[in-house]
Order: C-alpha cells, then structure tokens, then sequence
C-alpha cells in the first residue's frame, strides 16, 4: 500500500478558489473546500504575516496567520501520536482566548470531533456532558479544571492546560486535586511538535472530510434539557462562507471585537470562522464585557466588527439614550416630527458610534430578539446593525440583513441555497412554524433519535420551533416561540415576548418575562431600584415599597399599549436578575407558574 502523499503549499487566492466547480452546485468564495483545514490553510496562504488572535492588553498572546496554521498542524499531529482516531471526542472548557479556538483547529483537523462546554455549566452538567458523549479527553483553563476532576479521574490520559496548551501526563493528571496543582503541573507543549515527513504523512492519512462531524455543542437552551447538537465541517463553513458574500464585505486590515462565548455557535461562526476567513485581526476581551472593561477596550481597539446579542445594545439605549428622549423637556416637541427626530436620533448615534471606537462598519446582532423601539432608534440613527436569525442546529445563519438593507420588523432575507417554510400558517396573520432545510442544518441531535424524528419533517426540514411570517421578497420576520405562544381564553394566539417589549420600555424597568396563571397573564418585572430611590429621593428600603405602587401604575400604562387578550393581570417584583442562556435569553422554564400557585401579589 502506497504512503499518502503530503500536499504541498499554495497560495489560495479568491480569484483561484472562484473557479473551482462542485457537484452540488455551491459556490466557495474563500476556502477550497468546507472543512475547518480550509479555513486557516486558506487565510494563511494569503494573510501568513498578518495578526490572527490576540488577547486586548496581552501582547505575548498575539498569533499571526502562519503560526495559527503550525500550531494546529502540530496539536493534530500531537493527538494521533497519543492514540487519536477518527471521530474521537475532546471536550474544550474555558472562556474565549486565542488557545480555545488553536486547540478547536487542532483537534477537528485531524477528524477528531470538538465539544465546546459552555462555562457557565456547574460542574455536575459538564461530567454529566463528558459522559454522555464519551469524550476521550478535554483542554481545560485553570479556573474551571475543578469542575472536571471527577472526569479526569477516570480519564486521566490526555488532559491539556488551556493556558499554555500543556498536555499533563498521567499519573501526574490523575494525582490533581485542585486547580492549584493544576495551574503549576509540568507537561509537554503540543503546539511545538517537529514536523516530520512521517509526521506529516500521518496527518495527512486523517484529513477530516466535509460531512464528517466538527462540533458535538450541548445546549442550555431556554427549555431546561441540554442536547448535544452534530453539526459537520460543512454545515459550520459553508455558513460562514456564505456570509462573506451576502452580508458583510470585510478586508484583512480591519479589527473585531470577541465578547461572546466563542463555546457558542453564534460567536464561533459569524464572530471567528467569518473573520478568519476574511483575514481579520481578533481580539478577545479576556474578562467579562464590563463597562469598565469595555469601553477602554473599545477606545483602544476601534474595532470594525462587533458581534453581540440584543442585551447589550438595549442596556446601552434605555441607560444613554431613552432618558435623553424621554427626559429632557426641550427635545419632546421636536421628537414629534418625524424629520426632527430623525437629525436628532442621528446626533446621538454618531456619539455612540464613538463610543464603540468610531470605525464600526458592521455590529452584528443575534441569538435573540431584538427589541421594537431599539431597533427603530439604531435605524434613524443610520447606526451600522445587522440582524440575523438562526439557531444552534442551524450552523447557525437561517435570515439577515447587513448594515445598509434594513426594514424595521424584519430579519432580512434568506441565506442563499437555504429553504424556509411555514407550517400551520394561520390564513389571516400569514405566522407558521418556521421548518428549514439546507447545507446548515445539523446532522442530528447525538444519540436521540426520538427526539431526531420529532425535530425533522419527512421531507427533511427542520422544526425550529419558531413562529415566523415571509413576505413577497423572501423576507424573514420572527412573531415569537411556539413553545411560549400563550393561547387567549378567546382562542386568540398571545405572544409574551411583544408584551415584554412593551415593559421593558417604561421607565426603571430594566427586564420583564410574562407568563400565564389561572387563565390571566402574569407580569414579573425587575426595576433599577436605586435609580428609582433617586429619582423619588427615598432610601432603597422606603424605594422598594413605592414600587410595588409604581408597578399598579405601569401594569395600566402598559394595558393601554396592548390588545384586550394580550393584558396584563397581575405584576410581581422581580428581585433577582433573570437567569440567561449564553445568548441571553431568559430561561423561561424557571419561571413558568402551577395552575394553583397562590403566592402571586396582585396589583
């Protein structure tokens, strides 16, 4: 049997990857093939000198484009030599850093399947993850390794420090017992493996093809049961690539800002597969997304992209902007006309614009509804948003728009080669389930295949379990859940996420959830209480009883906004923030309210 032999290096200009032909008729615009090889081997051959990751105040963490290559060749070849095959599964656990998405490349190729872990998981759900998908290894950081040591106890084989990707042998992984030891363990840089001919022939035999699966990434979801998502090579770059023609236009010189989980699908897709493949420069923050940490970040980095989830920029509106507008007298009669409001709303947007670093061309939002007003806002604000609508299992870009084609309401339009319908569309509203079908969608929940037949139509369309409306241009507009539509006493279909839009638009108000009870709409709504003690000059204990009769006044303000079905009955004081899903949904399911619960608090 001959030795495989070893490619040699090319230049893969765009204009090369242009001619190349596929059988199924899709088109490459920045790789040669959709696999996650393609997507540095790509970037490097053209970008080889150029800064690929670095972390924003760390310059000894910077990585060019050649060196990102290297080191993922060589954690392949790192991981065949300790036993590695096709299809194994290695678990990555840590916050975004240019080590997380290193190691991600080193391990999908050599067809080894990555499992990103969300951090936020406790320490229970990651082992109970690790098990599930029978993961033969896991690249951790120091500050989550105690949640793994159960793991690595039985599993004490290939354990790698994230830090400084360190494999830490057995028996001295075996021995540690908290992060302590495991921050200082000795280990074997398998970024710097020598590359051989025989190396380099064995990686060469493990090449990863394009339907072979990349990413196993549970979910948290909003429903409370975490699913391990299959998604390909292909369903990852291929949406990646295609967003490089539909929705942005960005050059190599140009910076962006990571602040998103880069465990999620939506940051690791548009945030980091898109940029790389462009040539960009990525930073990552390296500590949570503070204001005080964020805004210096912002002012230093002037990034050209941001990626972020609706949660961030509604902070930014109802704290700086909405008080402007609803606050200063002498701008109420001008924000009347719609011209005036306009110039107005531009003259703020501009110093927002600052704000982010004052190059922005495309800030990305995603992972979860955007608010009404806010968007209305950024729109006159000429602000440079892009919308986009997808899921997990959906690789994850279904619809979007970029930062000039905008229609207030509506996600924009369908990713090309990607085909919607609606189920069950009410013949008046047009709203149905959205059912997709195309190279994005997933392979298939691991190990379900009840849940599997659930999820997908003969046909083979997807179920995402989201009520949308498609108008005469191909136009994605969401409407809500189908699993959190409230169904009217009248019949009528109430969609609680408008409703919160609604409240979380009113003064002090700084995140809602709507939910049924006894037949009624019940409203939970967190208050800023001590902006509230501030503005009424009361100390926070006197403030929080003033609520609760300021929250009576709010539920007949909101009731005046709304239809008679979709009226609130009752309003409580939510005294703890929401608990989110990565992307910043509320977990819905933890709230949801027993038939006979008798500890509401009626206004």
């Amino acid at each position: 049997m001959s030795k495989p032999k070893v490619a040699k290096e090319k230049k893969w200009s765009f204009k090369r990857i242009k001619k190349l032909q596929r059988p199924d008729g899709l088109k490459m615009i920045t790789v040669y093939e959709y696999t996650m090889n393609a997507v540095v081997d790509c970037s490097a051959s053209r970008n080889s000198k150029r800064v690929a990751l670095r972390t924003y105040g760390d310059d000894e963490s910077i990585v060019t484009y050649s060196q990102l290559k290297t080191m993922k060749d060589s954690i392949g070849i790192s991981l065949l030599e300790n036993g590695f095959v096709h299809g194994d599964k290695i678990a990555i656990l840590g916050e975004s850093c240019p080590t997380w998405l290193i190691a991600y490349f080193g391990i999908t190729g050599v067809g080894c399947v990555a499992v990103p872990v969300l951090p936020d998981f406790s320490g229970k759900e990651v082992c109970s993850i690790l098990q599930q998908c029978g993961a033969k290894g896991i690249i951790v950081n120091t500050k989550h390794f105690e949640k793994v040591i159960p793991f690595v106890k039985e599993n004490p084989q290939f354990l790698v420090r994230m830090e400084d990707l360190f494999h830490i042998p057995d028996p001295i992984s075996s021995q540690l017992e908290d992060k302590t030891q495991f921050a200082a363990a000795p280990g074997r840089d398998i970024t710097r493996h020598k590359m051989t001919k025989k190396a380099l022939e064995m990686r060469a035999a493990n090449l990863p093809k394009e339907d072979d699966l990349a990413s196993l990434i549970y979910t948290s979801g909003t429903t409370g049961n975490s699913k391990g998502v299959m998604l390909s090579h292909k369903n990852l770059v291929w949406n990646a690539d295609i967003s490089a023609k539909h929705y942005v236009n960005f050059k190599p010189w140009q910076k962006a800002l990571s602040i998103l989980p880069v465990s999620h699908v939506y940051e690791f897709t548009t945030g980091q597969l898109l940029q790389i493949m462009n040539g960009m420069e990525i930073y990552y923050l390296g500590k949570a997304p503070a204001p005080s940490v964020l805004l210096p970040a912002l002012k230093s980095i002037r990034p050209t992209v941001v990626m972020t989830v609706p949660l961030l920029i509604e902070k930014v509106y109802r704290s700086a902007v909405l008080p402007v507008f609803r606050d200063n007298q002498k701008l109420k009669t001008w924000l009347k006309w719609g011209i005036s409001r306009r110039f107005i709303s531009r003259i703020i947007g501009r110093k927002l614009e600052l704000t982010f670093g004052g190059k922005l061309k495309f800030f990305g939002i995603g992972g979860a509804p955007l608010d009404a007003e806010v968007e209305k806002f950024l729109y006159e604000a000429r602000f440079p948003y892009g919308i986009g609508y997808g899921l997990t299992e959906t690789a994850p870009l279904i619809a979007g728009s970029d930062a000039k084609d905008h229609k207030i309401g509506i996600i924009g339009k369908l990713v090309e080669h990607v085909s919607v319908k609606l189920d069950n569309a009410d013949p008046v509203t047009g709203v149905g389930e959205i059912l997709v079908k195309g190279p994005n969608v997933m392979q298939g929940y691991f190990n379900n295949p009840t849940l599997n037949a659930e999820c997908f139509t003969e046909d083979g369309y997807f179920r995402t379990g989201d009520l949308g409306t498609l108008d005469k241009k191909n136009r994605l507009a969401i409407k809500g859940r189908t699993k959190t539509m409230i169904l009217g006493s009248g019949g009528e279909n109430i969609y609680p996420e408008n409703i919160e839009a609604v409240l979380n638009n009113q003064g002090f108000v700084t995140e809602s959830l709507v939910v049924p009870e006894e037949g009624g709409l019940i409203a939970l709504v967190k208050l800023d209480i001590d902006s509230f003690a501030q503005k009424m000059a009361l100390d926070v204990n006197d403030a929080r009883t003033e609520a609760m009769k300021y929250l009576s006044k709010l539920r007949e303000e909101v009731n005046k906004e709304l239809s008679a079905f979709s009226r609130i009955s009752s309003v409580e004081l939510q005294d703890e923030p929401f608990q989110r899903t990565p992307t910043q949904k509320i977990k819905r399911f933890l709230y949801s309210r027993k038939p006979n619960d008798s500890t509401k608090d009626k206004k």
